[in-house]
């Protein structure tokens, strides 16, 4: 965490440029969104510091790249931001890492959505490495309960902020979008999941309703020579362990839907459940883990890869988990941008992004519930969302920081 501190100071001091940046591709878009030239160093340097110090999970990390990149520094127009978030909520895979990469696409190709991508996930990856060490030596990190305690409170608040200024700002004053705002927020606090069926409904609801007012257009484990990096907490994975990683992992990022309120369920179901790999407090730990350190949530992955199978398992469950979600974004980004500016197909987005909308509120929602618990919890939330809407808010890192530290001392007093 402290070296994700550290490459957001560098990265917001950035070094002097000698020469005008290169225009992207996506400054010469043409549309109602005014666009300011960026060039990809920009692109992945932000995307870089924003996986070393973005916290609060998919549903605050989506609401962050709005508010950089749409609305402070406009290199991203909030047309495509909204096709991006659309299609990361159709395809399988991490909601925020999805997003990033069609991001990167928009502007760069696949060049850029894989740079993008190898940027955003990389910070939180090294640092879970680090903590899965920790863990494995030390038989587990009791702090991690205490910190979660305040951070949690205080990601609810920026959660909060970032579901509201997406909904206001995509929905603007259209009715049935916020009917499918609604229904979707309803649905995912009552059954605490985000199912793709409602997405695509109200997809289909939005082009029946607006088309019909007039518009007529178309819809290799076993060969790694040093055996520490296959150790986890029962000692040296076999090669069958290795390739079962792989494959769990590849098949959690390819048929689970959403955020990382979906993907945890699922992997509490196989890692606990069915391969017996963690006992329950561990796998709470995993969660806690990922909550703490910045960048996507799905990175959990890589923790519990690591007390499989070592260092090994957890780039293994890295790297499956998100290769997925790279290729379900990137092949298909050329043929839906191709389509989007049909009038069917782009009521078709605007009904998504209503539901996908609704289900980051919803999410909230029951991520609230969970962790405001009690009445100092309360007061951390408030307070964080207090400073937040500051004329000159308080930065979500130094928050999130100083919430785990409220956290750490106040689990130590209630012990």
């Amino acid at each position: 965490m402290l070296a994700g501190f550290a490459l957001f100071g560098a990265f917001r001091r950035g070094a002097p440029q000698k020469h005008a940046p290169r225009p992207a591709r996506a400054a010469r878009r043409v549309g109602p969104t005014p666009v300011t030239p960026y060039t990809l160093r920009d692109l992945v340097l932000y995307f870089l510091r924003l996986g070393a110090v973005g916290f609060g999970g998919p549903i605050a990390l989506v609401g962050y790249m709005q508010r950089d990149l749409v609305e402070e520094r406009r290199w991203i127009s909030l047309e495509d931001y909204k096709e991006g978030l659309a299609l990361a909520q159709l395809a399988p895979g991490p909601l925020a890492a999805q997003l990033a990469i069609y991001l990167g696409w928009v502007g760069h190709g696949v060049r850029g959505a894989t740079l993008v991508a190898a940027a955003f996930v990389l910070p939180s990856f090294l640092m879970v490495l680090v903590l899965s060490a920790l863990y494995v030596e030390y038989g587990g990190l009791p702090w991690m309960q205490g910190a979660f305690y305040g951070i949690g409170a205080a990601v609810i608040a920026i959660i909060g902020r970032s579901a509201y200024k997406l909904a206001t700002s995509t929905l603007g004053a259209d009715r049935l979008l916020w009917i499918c705002f609604t229904a979707s927020a309803l649905f995912t606090a009552a059954t605490e999941s985000e199912i793709l069926w409602l997405f695509v409904l109200c997809g289909v609801v939005a082009v029946i309703a607006k088309t019909s007012r007039g518009n007529t257009a178309r819809l290799a484990p076993a060969m790694i020579p040093w055996p520490f990096l296959i150790t986890g907490l029962h000692g040296p994975a076999t090669s069958h362990t290795l390739w079962t990683i792989a494959w769990y992992f590849a098949e959690a990022g390819t048929f689970v839907f959403g955020s990382g309120l979906a993907i945890v369920p699922f992997l509490h179901g196989g890692v606990v459940g069915n391969l017996g790999w963690l006992s329950e407090r561990q796998f709470l730990d995993a969660v806690a883990i990922a909550m703490i350190t910045p960048g996507p949530v799905v990175i959990t992955v890589a923790f519990i890869g690591y007390l499989v199978a070592g260092a090994a398992g957890a780039t293994i469950a890295a790297v499956a988990v998100f290769l997925p979600c790279y290729l379900f974004t990137v092949i298909p980004a050329r043929y839906f941008r191709r389509a989007v500016h049909d009038p069917r197909v782009k009521a078709f987005v605007d009904g998504v992004t209503a539901a996908a909308a609704g289900a980051i509120a919803g999410a909230a929602f029951v991520l609230g519930r969970r962790a405001i618990v009690d009445v100092p919890t309360a007061v951390i939330a408030a307070a964080v969302l207090f400073a937040l809407t500051r004329p000159k808010g308080i930065s979500e890192p130094v928050l999130i920081l100083v919430a785990g530290v409220v956290g750490v001392l106040l689990s130590a007093n209630a012990g």
